[in-house]
């Protein structure tokens, strides 16, 4: 697994979205997180413009529990959620990315969040090495 400056990367070799899709959301379920939005970004981009890209599919992933702390902790937050799962499809396999989001909530200053964001940012850094 690799970090970047905004979140956690893991590439499954010599996988497609369509096998790489129930891993990752097993691994959600696992750490706590359910999946409630879905974006397959390469249909909308084909429908939209009629540009062809390779699979591109967004999960938006939740923990209600720690989702209503941090709206607790600043009520427009939900601007910012839910958080962020992408599978990229690569030549060689697929690659999953999750958003950090201490690194995200950093734009809003409140420590109370922090401490909520450093928890999600944890679970889904659990996510991204499990898969």
């Amino acid at each position: 697994m690799a970090n970047s400056s905004f979140g956690y990367v893991k590439t499954l070799a010599a996988a497609d979205i369509a096998t790489a899709r129930p891993q990752v959301e097993a691994a959600l379920k696992e750490h706590g997180f359910g999946v409630l939005t879905e974006i397959d970004v390469a249909a909308t981009m084909k429908k939209k413009l009629d540009k062809d890209m390779a699979g591109y599919l967004i999960l938006g992933a939740c923990n209600p529990g720690l989702a209503w702390q941090a709206m607790a902790c600043e009520p427009r937050v939900g601007a910012m959620l839910p958080c962020n799962v992408i599978l990229r499809q690569l030549d060689d396999g697929v690659e999953v990315s999750a958003v950090d989001p201490a690194a995200s909530m950093k734009a809003i200053d409140n420590a109370d969040l922090e401490r909520v964001a450093g928890k999600v940012r944890g679970m889904l850094e659990g996510v991204v090495g499990a898969i």
